[in-house]
C-alpha cells in the first residue's frame, strides 16, 4: 500500500476508535480527522473546506428547517390526539404512536417526525401509566424505518442519492426506495408491536421541570368567539369535546358573573372560559376548539422584530414585586411589556381571570414578551427564569400549508423539475417566507455538530477514494465475495454498513462506505445500485447502540435507557432487515 492509503486507514481507524471511546465530542473528532487528513497531504488544502458548500451539507440544514416547521404547525398533535385517549395497553399505544411516526418519517427527517410525537407519547404515558421506556425506543426504530421508505426520510438515503448522480449521472428519485423500504417498515412495526415485551419496565428518565412543580395543572383564560360552532351548549359538553385532559375551572360572563365548575352553564359568545391542564393539552384544547386566548390590549411594538418575541416561564418568587398583586395592578403589559398567558398554582384551582389574579410566591408565570430583555425584566421583577421547555401556549395555529410545500418542492423534485438541494433549500425558504417558522426558530432548528461533521467527513471520505484506499477494501471484499454467492456478497455489504453506523453515524458511514460499495460492484462488473441500496439500507438502520443515530439518542434520557438495553430490541430487528432486505433489493435492483 502507498503512503496515502496507510495515513487514510490510519486517520479512518483512529476516528472510529474515537467515537467508540465517547470522551471527545464527534463533531470534534470529525474536525481532528480533516485536520489529520491536512497534515499528512491526502486532503488538498484548497479542497478541505469545500464539505461546507457541499450539496448535502444543504440538503441536511435545509431538511431540520423544513421538520421544525411541519413539527410546529402542531398537525401531528392533532393527530394523535384523537386516538390518545382510546390507547390503554402498550401494544396498541406502539402501534399509533410509532406507526404515525413512520408515516410522518417518510416525509420529512426521522428526527424531526420523532421529536413531534415524544410530547404527546408523554401525556399519554401519564395518563395510562404505562412505562415510558416501552414506547419510546420502539417508536426511535420506526422512525429509522419510515425513513427508509423515500428519499427525504434519512440522511443516508439523500447522500447515496448524490453519490450515485457522481457515479452514473442520475441520483435516484424520491420513490426509489419505496419497494424496498416500504415492506420492511411494515414487518418491522409488526415485530416492534409484539417486540416491545423485551424492553426493561423499569427504566426512568432523570425528573424533569414538570416533575419538580407539583401542580394540578396551569390555568389560561379564553375567549368564545363570535360565531363559535360550540355556542348554546353546555360547559360539560364543551370540556368533553375537547378531550378528559382540560378542565373548565370557571367561566366569566360580562365581566362580573362568574360560575365556578360550570357543568350545566350554556356557553356563549363573549365569555371567558378559565382552563386548566397541562400547557400542551392547554394549547391543543384551545386550537382545536377554536377559542382565542385573552390577551392585553396592547399594540405590538414595531420596534421589537416578530422574531424576537417567544414564551418563557418563569416562578414568582418569595421577594418579588408580583407578590399580593395582580398583573393588571402592576401593569404587566403597558409597563413591562409582557403577556401573561397562563399561571401554575400547586395548593389550588385557579377560577379568575388572569389579569385579576392576585400572584403568590411559588406560581409559575407563562409569558410572552421580547426574549432579548426578558430575563433582564424578570430579573427586575423579581421572578426566576426556568429552564427552557417547549411551551406553546399562545401559539396555537394549526396549518396543513408546511406539509402542502414540503409536497409540493418535492414532487417538483420527483418530476426532476428541481434539483435535490435546491427543492430542499426551496422548502426551507418558503416556510420562512410565510412565517411557518421564524428565522430565530430556523437557526435553532439547525444541528451545528452534525452538519459540522458532515461537512468535515466529506473531505475525508473523498481521501478514502482519491488515494485508492477504497479500492483496496473493494478487493478484500471481493476476495470475500468469491466465497460467497451474490446474495450474500449483498449482505456482508449491508452487515458492513450496520456494523460500522453505530462507530461513525450513518452519514458518515455512507460517505465512507458508499464509495466502496460502488469500487465492490466494479470490480464484480455489475450495478452499483443493489449495493448503494444495501448501504444505505444499512446505514439507516441502527438499532444496536444510541450512538449510531440521532433518534435512538433522543430517547435515551427520558426513556432511561442504558447502552446495552439498545441491542435487546435492535438485535431481533437488525435480523429482520437483512432477511428481508437483502431479497427485495435483489427483487427490484437486480445485478
Amino acid at each position: 500500500m502507498t503512503f496515502g492509503q496507510i495515513s487514510a486507514f490510519a486517520i479512518v481507524a483512529a476516528m472510529m476508535a474515537l467515537f467508540v471511546w465517547g470522551r471527545i465530542r464527534y463533531d470534534l473528532v470529525a474536525l481532528l480527522a480533516l485536520a489529520a487528513g491536512l497534515a499528512t497531504g491526502i486532503v488538498p488544502a484548497d479542497k478541505a473546506f469545500g464539505g461546507f458548500s457541499d450539496d448535502i451539507v444543504v440538503i441536511v440544514a435545509s431538511a431540520l428547517v423544513t421538520s421544525a416547521a411541519i413539527a410546529k404547525s402542531g398537525v401531528a398533535d392533532l393527530l394523535i390526539s384523537a386516538v390518545g385517549g382510546r390507547l390503554k395497553r402498550p401494544g396498541g399505544q406502539i402501534a399509533a404512536l410509532a406507526g404515525t411516526v413512520m408515516v410522518l418519517s417518510a416525509l420529512v427527517k426521522n428526527i424531526g417526525a420523532l421529536s413531534m410525537l415524544i410530547p404527546p407519547a408523554i401525556q399519554i404515558t401519564r395518563r395510562t401509566g404505562t412505562s415510558l421506556s416501552l414506547i419510546l425506543m420502539p417508536m426511535s426504530f420506526a422512525s429509522l424505518l419510515g425513513g427508509i421508505v423515500t428519499l427525504v426520510g434519512t440522511s443516508p438515503n439523500i447522500i447515496v442519492s448524490k453519490l450515485r448522480a457522481d457515479i452514473t449521472g442520475q441520483p435516484f428519485g424520491m420513490f426509489d426506495f419505496t419497494p424496498v423500504g416500504l415492506p420492511i417498515a411494515v414487518l418491522g412495526l409488526a415485530f416492534l408491536i409484539v417486540g416491545y415485551r423485551l424492553l426493561p419496565r423499569d427504566r426512568r428518565g432523570p425528573a424533569g421541570m414538570d416533575a419538580a412543580f407539583n401542580f394540578k395543572g396551569y390555568a389560561t383564560e379564553a375567549i368564545v368567539p363570535e360565531g363559535w360552532p360550540l355556542a348554546g351548549r353546555s360547559a360539560e359538553e364543551v370540556a368533553a369535546a375537547g378531550g378528559p385532559d382540560v378542565l373548565i375551572a370557571a367561566l366569566i360572563r360580562d365581566e362580573h358573573k362568574r360560575f365556578r365548575s360550570p357543568k350545566t352553564q350554556l356557553v356563549r359568545p363573549g365569555d371567558r372560559l378559565i382552563l386548566e391542564g397541562e400547557p400542551t393539552d392547554l394549547e391543543r384544547f384551545v386550537a382545536a376548539a377554536g377559542l382565542k386566548l385573552a390577551r392585553a390590549e396592547k399594540k405590538p411594538d414595531p420596534a421589537v422584530e416578530p422574531d424576537d418575541i417567544g414564551v418563557m416561564e418563569a416562578v414568582v418568587t418569595g421577594n418579588s414585586m408580583l407578590v399580593n398583586w395582580s398583573p393588571a395592578q402592576v401593569r404587566l403589559s403597558e409597563r413591562f411589556g409582557l403577556e401573561i398567558l397562563a399561571v401554575g398554582r400547586s395548593d389550588e384551582t385557579v377560577a379568575t381571570r388572569l389579569r385579576a389574579l392576585k400572584l403568590r410566591a411559588g406560581d409559575v408565570l407563562v409569558l410572552k414578551g421580547n426574549l432579548k430583555i426578558m430575563p433582564e425584566v424578570l430579573g427586575e421583577l423579581g421572578c426566576l427564569p426556568l429552564a427552557s421547555r417547549d411551551v406553546k401556549i399562545g401559539d396555537n395555529r394549526r396549518s396543513l400549508l408546511p406539509i402542502l410545500i414540503l409536497a409540493g418542492f418535492m414532487g417538483l423534485m420527483a418530476a426532476k423539475i428541481l434539483p435535490v438541494p435546491v427543492a430542499f433549500f426551496g422548502a426551507a425558504l418558503s416556510m420562512a417566507a410565510i412565517r411557518a417558522i421564524t428565522m430565530r426558530e430556523a437557526y435553532d432548528a439547525l444541528d451545528g455538530p452534525v452538519l459540522v461533521t458532515l461537512a468535515a467527513l466529506i473531505p475525508v471520505s473523498e481521501a478514502m477514494r482519491t488515494t485508492g484506499a477504497t479500492e483496496v477494501i473493494a478487493g478484500w471484499l471481493s476476495a470475500a465475495a468469491g466465497l460467497l454467492p451474490p446474495a450474500g456478497t449483498l449482505a456482508l455489504v449491508m452487515v458492513v454498513a450496520m456494523a460500522i453506523t453505530p462507530f461513525l453515524n450513518n452519514a458518515a458511514t455512507v460517505l465512507v462506505a458508499a464509495p466502496i460499495a460502488a469500487g465492490l460492484a466494479q470490480r464484480l462488473g455489475q450495478s452499483p445500485d443493489p449495493y448503494l441500496m444495501a448501504i444505505a439500507l444499512g446505514a439507516a438502520c441502527d438499532f444496536l447502540t444510541p450512538i449510531g443515530h440521532q433518534c435512538n439518542m433522543l430517547v435515551m434520557g427520558p426513556g432511561g435507557y442504558r447502552f446495552g438495553d439498545y441491542w435487546r430490541l435492535g438485535l431481533p430487528l437488525s435480523v429482520l432487515v437483512v432477511v428481508a432486505g437483502v431479497p427485495l433489493i435483489l427483487w427490484v435492483w437486480p445485478f
